[in-house]
């Protein structure tokens, strides 16, 4: 069968362009005050006006009942849905919630914006599902300890801008801030409020208990809000009820657990404790000099001369076989992937997703979710420059597998997250024709560009269960050929981890893939993410949804 061709390609073009495409809280009262002039954290160090948003969804519903006056009347009655969302990074182009206010509202406009897609966290199908009251009195099934659900926008909320978290346990008794937009019995227009609470104890299905007066009682629509820890200012829970006297709250370590599985070049950012590795990561150690090929002990007077390849160590011959199980265990499959086009530190300027189809080890894409058409490469984004790799993914562990031109060395362990990683370092020359290369420059109605053969090193990360979890690439571009059109540096950064498909065991599969170049002294980045996983029948857990979401719960994450 034929194989796509592996090419990291970068694109320069010579003109400007306009960027194309590339409530579940029913009772909450702990001496509620305008969260405005109460707490003097949130009036001077934060404002959580710019932290927090109202979430609500209306529509119009037939109605038939008894009147005032007893007789029967027909008309039209004004359904709300009402919940609380906040920040999730910097500019805000993600919005928290609770599952429970997604699954009832989809994708409402959030500040004017329009929902690009929704993540959510649990559903039916979760291994901790149970039933689970409404507001409007019917039940859902899912896990309430995964009550999160993730709004992704085109572009960011104007204005609003996420805060910090943590993860550290809270001790019995800690003050805490509630914030959450209510909607209040007396004054029907929605206001962030605040109130103090204390810290209980975690409840036995995974959540966090606080504390409070009830004696004052509010209608619901706060539920997604935040519980702020008083003495840092973090946010340490997404509120999702009450229990009694008890609000409770999912913690933020199931948040970080989520949004690093659905969105982890944010999670990346957004978190300190991220504890996956970090999909933009930089290799651990400089590029390697490997030592020549002739060895003395078998020609000591002829240097130079064609001879037998040495022997590689075992612990190679292992990353080997490993690196090839990995490439054969990817020659059949489906998935969706993700691609966001940015530069330097700003956000993604164009946004696109394909349903990626491999088979025998040949890749081709359609648009996601309603394309019919199928190309044999990503279509290139509309902004003036950028740059995206190609199967990478793939072909990286093929070369690593059987590419006996490619000197591998082992290098010194490291530890990530207090476990030990194996270091394996890679390198080839030009002459070894391996890692192609093709810079294209766009003059609107003709290219120019030709792939070039370059030298290439990296790194391949092992774990202690012996999986390969990291690979990098870096393109040697330091003689700086004009065939290389301006661009100076040019790099790819995969990682990969357990998914399960289906019903068969979990097995070793793309995760995210990182490109980055540098021309004219700027960085441009193509961030890529795999979901969807399926064995072309097979549904995997690692599932986002897209605009509406389902009630079936098809798009979880486990």
């Amino acid at each position: 069968m034929e194989s796509f061709k592996r090419i990291a390609i970068s694109v320069s073009r010579r003109r400007t362009q306009l960027v194309g495409i590339c409530a579940f809280l029913l009772l909450w009262c702990p001496n509620i005050t305008n969260a405005q002039t109460q707490n003097g954290r949130a009036a001077g160090e934060i404002n959580y006006n710019k932290v927090v948003v109202p979430i609500g969804s209306f529509k119009l519903s037939p109605y038939a009942g008894l009147g005032l006056t007893g007789k029967f009347k027909k008309g039209l009655s004004l359904e709300e849905e009402l919940g609380t969302g906040f920040c999730l990074d910097s500019s805000c182009r993600f919005v928290v919630t609770n599952y429970h206010v997604a699954i009832e509202m989809g994708a409402p406009r959030i500040k004017r914006q329009k929902v690009k897609q929704i993540y959510l966290a649990t559903g039916p199908e979760d291994k901790d599902a149970s039933f689970n009251m409404q507001p409007d009195g019917s039940t859902k099934a899912y896990a309430v300890c995964h009550d999160l659900a993730l709004y992704e926008f085109k572009q960011a909320l104007r204005g609003y801008h996420g805060t910090k978290f943590s993860i550290d346990d809270l001790e019995p008794g800690e003050e805490v801030d509630l914030y959450g937009y209510p909607k209040r019995k007396i004054n029907p227009f929605r206001t962030l409020v605040h109130a103090t609470a204390k810290f209980k104890a975690p409840t036995t299905n995974g959540l966090l208990a606080f504390e409070y007066d009830s004696s004052v009682r509010e209608t619901g629509g706060a539920s997604g809000g935040i519980v702020v820890q008083k003495k840092t200012g973090r946010i340490v829970g997404v509120l999702r009820g009450i229990n009694g006297q008890f609000a409770v709250a999912v913690p933020t370590r199931t948040l970080l657990d989520f949004v690093s599985k659905v969105q982890p070049f944010v999670a990346a950012k957004t978190f300190p404790a991220f504890k996956n590795i970090n999909p933009m990561s930089v290799d651990v150690y400089s590029k390697f000099e490997p030592q020549p090929d002739f060895n003395e002990k078998f020609e000591p007077t002829h240097a130079g001369i064609l001879q037998h390849r040495p022997k590689e160590p075992e612990d190679v011959t292992l990353l080997r076989n490993k690196a090839q199980h990995l490439a054969d265990n990817m020659r059949n499959f489906i998935a969706v992937q993700s691609y966001a086009w940015g530069s330097g530190d700003r956000e993604p300027q164009a946004h696109a997703e394909y349903e990626v189809r491999v088979v025998d080890g040949s890749q081709s894409f359609r648009a996601y979710p309603d394309g019919k058409k199928e190309i044999r490469q990503v279509e290139f984004p509309k902004i003036s420059d950028f740059a995206v790799g190609a199967d990478e993914w793939a072909e990286l562990p093929k070369m690593l597998g059987q590419e006996y031109r490619l000197r591998i060395q082992r290098a010194k362990d490291s530890e990530f997250n207090g476990t030990k990683i194996k270091i394996f370092q890679y390198r080839s020359v030009a002459e070894d024709n391996l890692c192609p290369f093709e810079p294209i420059d766009d003059y609107i109605f003709f290219t120019l560009g030709k792939t070039v053969a370059v030298g290439c090193f990296g790194e391949a990360w092992v774990d202690e269960d012996g999986n390969i979890i990291r690979i990098s690439e870096n393109l040697d571009l330091s003689d700086k050929r004009k065939e290389y059109r301006g661009w100076t540096q040019f790099r790819t950064v995969l990682t990969y981890g357990l998914a399960k498909i289906g019903d068969e065991q979990d097995r070793l599969v793309p995760l995210t893939i990182f490109t980055e170049g540098e021309y004219g002294k700027r960085l441009f980045w193509c961030r890529g993410t795999f979901s969807n996983y399926r064995l072309f029948a097979t549904r995997s857990r690692l599932v986002a949804t897209k605009q509406d979401a389902p009630s079936n719960g098809e798009s979880n994450i486990k």
